[in-house]
């Protein structure tokens, strides 16, 4: 008997990012822009002392987990960034002034206090574009599998912000596409336990950030789920949220309407069409 092969997408390590691989067809694809703390070892520490690279400055607290472990559950394939937010911003477009940061949180970097644009472009090219790059050909092989694909970026947000608590446990953001964001919030704010924030505690609406880049601009469902740090800083916690969020994703999985390429246009600028 003839037994049909199932496309996948492989697993992949690079210096810049790393793909978990998963069904190609199966209709959804993770990604994690600020999955790591880690710095090239070119550039040292940056200046800064160990204990920064803990906080949230370098990195976006138990993503890497969270996202590690949908992807295993749902067998769908994840893009993780694998250099900290502080060498280069993955979620930027490459023009942005912020994609490499002087100060972070009241945190001066000495090590990109003073970059200059030849070196600004050489991160670009040595970290940023693999990364984008991988992106969008983990998007392509969905594509040649039948299925374009939804995307959901994954991100954390910290409980307290300049000495003002924050009330959500998680929030969706989303620009102009409401097709996914609507299936999370309606579903997260079944729980009556969650305090959900619709695009909330940041706007979803970025020109040039990930989601435009590969969401936006090539029509595709997509949206940003943003948890607590204190949520899912630990194992239990890790489990708990992703305990909650497959299904949900299962049921974006299962709706064929979600898989069919739209331009919506984005609320801060026009889309020229996919790429």
């Amino acid at each position: 008997m003839h037994v049909a092969s199932v496309a996948v997408v492989a697993d992949r390590l690079h210096t810049a990012f790393e793909v978990v691989g998963g069904r190609a067809d199966a209709g959804l694809i993770l990604v994690a822009d600020h999955a790591s703390n880690r710095v090239p070892e070119e550039l040292g520490d940056l200046g800064l002392p160990e204990g920064e690279f803990r906080r949230h400055i370098a990195w976006d607290i138990g993503v890497e987990a969270l996202t590690r472990a949908l992807a295993v559950r749902l067998g769908v394939p994840a893009v993780l960034s694998r250099v900290s937010r502080l060498v280069i911003d993955a979620n930027r477009g490459d023009d942005d002034p912020t994609l490499v940061m002087r100060l972070s949180d009241g945190a001066v970097i000495p090590g990109n206090a003073r970059i200059d644009a030849t070196e600004r472009e050489r991160r670009i090219t040595a970290y940023w574009r693999p990364y984008d790059a991988a992106i969008r050909e983990t998007i392509d092989v969905a594509f040649a599998a039948g299925r374009p694909p939804v995307l959901l970026s994954l991100h954390s947000f910290t409980p307290i912000w300049r000495g003002w608590p924050r009330p959500w446990h998680c929030g969706v953001l989303w620009d102009a596409d409401p097709r996914l964001p609507e299936l999370l919030i309606e579903r997260l704010r079944g729980d009556p336990a969650l305090v959900v924030g619709d695009n909330e505690p940041y706007d979803g609406a970025l020109v040039g950030d990930t989601m435009y880049r590969h969401g936006t601009r090539r029509g595709l469902a997509h949206a940003i789920v943003e948890v607590r740090q204190d949520l899912i800083g630990e194992a239990a916690g890790v489990a708990a949220w992703a305990e909650r969020l497959a299904p949900i994703l299962g049921e974006a999985m299962g709706r064929r309407e979600l898989g069919e390429p739209r331009l919506h246009g984005s609320r801060t600028g026009p889309v020229s069409g996919p790429e």
